[in-house]
């Protein structure tokens, strides 16, 4: 029966999804806070924040990105019911991860001369510099974090990865209030206290989730703590399709960052609209990436137990809830666009109605690529979960350097209006959203094989 089968798919893809969406909400809620607590502190420093922390995030990505491809070969091998090897697979991406931290501190120095050819006032590389270097310190918790959390995502445990991301949240947020504002006989640290307070949230989370993983339970049916050794084939396959991935991601958003910081080189003005929006675009964005993960553990599970067929249809039941969720958000985008623009721009004093002005009309626009985007990250985390990670690789970096481009060459080139380059923007968002969309239909993900077969 069609809609019986649809109904185990659905349960299934939220037991899975609902918790990854809370713990992506209570990472963008840290963010969030972080930077509304930052704008009373000044409009630079928010603005600083903005690009330190995209920097930070851009650099670790590549890392991020590898080590989280976990995520499809743990999913792969807990469908066909292999459990040590799902063990073994995420000792490989800790291992992969511990690695990346010395390359990141040693490129670090580099982001400064990035912050320079950016055209940035001094005063804001210097502050962006600031909590970037500080971030970049605490680097290390932030990606055995995601190795982590993919060897649990794999297996469709993600109530443990919600769990630690809300304890790190909630050691975060008081943490940011007592440094970044200096209470409880700190001194005020202002941007520096706001990095430092991201860590100690990191860094919990990932004791929680390292516990998690050493657990009982854990050593009995994945042999979790037999399992600490280098195995080469394995450690193969996670690089073979994790680099890709990882390509993928730091590419892509190597790309956007540079769209963000050429936006902000029209002014202070326009840096803080286009922030505000950001800000607000993040909120449909994050839980959108929960689903995107579930897709890709779902995926992988399913194709790990033979059934394609399965595969398929959880992604369509996935793109329809998350449909219904960014439709919610392009509503609330539309109707309530002053209100939610308001929330920032309050504590700006002067400009702050040039800002709140600018900051209207991008929202209002960024409603209309809100389900494309969604569509985009479904069909992106299906097409991971099969393996399919170097298509995805060329068209979303191609994509995304295409457009980057386009925009560069507009702001700095033909002095375009900012509202005419976030126009060029949303059809780029369109577009990749189609194409992914193109390349599932296809099917040709239905023929990698992405473990290698039992007797290997």
């Amino acid at each position: 029966d069609m809609s019986e089968s649809h109904k185990t798919t659905l349960q299934r893809l939220l037991r899975i999804a609902l918790p990854m969406v809370v713990s992506q909400a209570s990472d963008s809620m840290m963010m969030f806070v972080d930077r509304v607590f930052l704008s009373r502190v000044g409009e630079l420093q928010l603005s600083a924040s903005m690009a330190g922390g995209l920097t930070m995030f851009m650099l670790s990505s590549l890392f991020i990105g590898t080590v989280g491809y976990v995520t499809a070969i743990v999913a792969q091998y807990y469908g066909a019911k292999r459990y040590p090897q799902c063990g073994e697979a995420a000792f490989q991406s800790i291992l992969i991860a511990l690695l990346c931290y010395p390359i990141l501190l040693a490129l670090s120095p580099l982001v400064r001369y990035f912050f320079v050819l950016a055209g940035h006032a001094p005063r804001q590389i210097e502050l962006g510099y600031l909590y970037f270097q500080t971030l970049i310190f605490g680097s290390v918790f932030l990606i055995v974090r995601n190795a982590l959390a993919g060897f649990f995502l794999g297996i469709g445990r993600t109530t443990v990865v919600m769990l630690a991301n809300l304890a790190g949240m909630l050691i975060n947020i008081p943490a940011n209030y007592v440094l970044i504002f200096g209470k409880l006989g700190f001194p005020a640290l202002g941007l520096k206290g706001a990095a430092i307070g991201t860590i100690l949230g990191n860094a919990a989370i990932f004791f929680i989730l390292l516990l998690f993983y050493l657990r009982g339970a854990n050593r009995t049916k994945f042999k979790t703590d037999r399992c600490l050794r280098f195995r080469p084939q394995i450690m193969r396959r996670l690089l073979r399709f994790g680099i890709p991935a990882g390509f993928e991601m730091f590419l892509s958003v190597t790309a956007f960052n540079l769209f963000v910081q050429f936006m902000h080189s029209y002014g202070t003005d326009v840096a803080a609209a286009v922030t505000i929006t950001f800000n607000w675009d993040i909120v449909a964005f994050i839980p959108m990436l929960g689903m995107s993960y579930a897709t890709t553990a779902l995926v992988g599970q399913n194709i790990g137990a033979g059934n394609r067929e399965e595969a398929r249809r959880s992604t369509y039941v996935a793109l329809r809830v998350t449909w219904v969720y960014s439709g919610a958000m392009v509503l609330l985008f539309l109707s309530a666009t002053r209100y939610l623009v308001g929330a920032f721009a309050s504590g700006f004093g002067a400009g702050a109605e040039n800002i709140a002005s600018l900051a209207i009309v991008l929202l209002r626009l960024a409603a209309l690529y809100t389900l494309a985007d969604s569509a985009q990250l479904v069909f992106t985390g299906a097409l991971r979960g099969a393996g399919d990670t170097r298509w995805v690789m060329r068209v979303s970096i191609g994509l995304h350097w295409l457009f980057s481009g386009i925009a560069i060459y507009l702001i700095r080139y033909v002095q375009a209006d900012p509202v005419a380059v976030w126009l060029v923007f949303i059809a780029f968002v369109m577009v990749l959203g189609i194409v992914m969309f193109l390349r599932f239909r296809g099917g040709k993900w239905q023929r990698i094989e992405l473990i290698q077969p039992e007797g290997d």
